[in-house]
């Protein structure tokens, strides 16, 4: 491959939204598709199930619990692409309604994936988008309703427009703490470890775009986070709205951006429209 070659990558792509995410940008973009998994078997089972439908992914191995992974990915892309051109972060995880695991260790699991995993690909990967880069990080529907159940201080925080990384990746800390030491609800955090994690990777794709846009500014790289909606997959259930090609539809549209747009940038988009959360 060629430096010159475009590239797109979506992560936890071997079922379910980000499967059908990988299909339509097999589809839709000019340039290399790269399908990624953590399990290797399950991942290029997914690639010959595309190849059979006439669609040509590449399969990298990605586990962003494992930074060793994720910079091994790193080192593929500059070495394959010079780069990244779009980057769909929608590998994620949930605890089901009736599981006994306790809280603490529910919300220990949760965010290490959704928030912090989510996070150390970002760091990687972010550096290697190549001018007019597209980045999309899949949050949920649920944003609104678990912000509704932080406490007034909390929701001020993640609201603030000044937040900072650090800051923000200390209150994800603290979440994860206080769940440990039982004083959670106490200290203003509501009972749903998923919407806490999605809360900050909302507010991190705030961060992350005020980053781009003072130290990038001419590149015109877009980054927003996404709710998929309420979709049909092993996290979602059997009875969601939403079939996982429906689900993928907002994550591809902001992923295939054109060229020459300018937004939206930093948002939180529903139904390819700019949400308020």
């Amino acid at each position: 491959m060629s430096s010159s070659s475009r590239v797109a990558l979506v992560t936890g792509a071997n079922k379910g939204i980000g499967f059908a995410i990988t299909r339509d940008l097999c589809r839709q973009f000019s340039g290399d598709v790269v399908l990624t998994a953590p399990d290797t078997a399950l991942g290029q089972a997914a690639v010959q199930q595309l190849q059979a439908e006439g669609l040509s992914p590449r399969f990298h191995q990605l586990d962003i619990d494992d930074l060793q992974s994720i910079r091994t990915l790193r080192d593929f892309l500059r070495r394959e692409y010079g780069g990244l051109d779009v980057l769909v972060n929608n590998a994620g995880i949930t605890f089901r309604a009736a599981d006994t695991t306790p809280f603490h260790i529910q919300a220990e699991v949760t965010l290490k994936t959704n928030f912090f995993g989510t996070r150390d690909v970002c760091t990687e990967l972010l550096p290697l988008i190549k001018p007019q880069g597209r980045v999309v990080n899949v949050s949920s529907m649920i944003i609104p309703m678990t912000l509704k159940n932080c406490s007034p201080e909390l929701q001020q925080k993640f609201h603030s427009e000044t937040i900072t990384e650090e800051e923000l990746v200390g209150l994800m800390k603290k979440f994860v703490e206080d769940t440990k030491k039982g004083v959670h609800e106490k200290e203003g955090w509501p009972n749903n470890a998923y919407g806490v994690s999605k809360i900050g990777v909302t507010v991190l794709s705030r961060i992350q775009a005020r980053k781009l846009s003072e130290q990038r500014k001419g590149d015109k790289i877009l980054l927003n986070s996404c709710c998929p909606g309420w979709v049909r997959t092993d996290m979602g259930g059997p009875n969601a709205l939403k079939s996982p090609e429906e689900g993928a539809e907002t994550p591809v549209y902001l992923a295939l951006l054109p060229p020459d747009a300018q937004a939206p940038h930093g948002q939180f988009i529903s139904e390819k429209k700019v949400q308020e959360w």
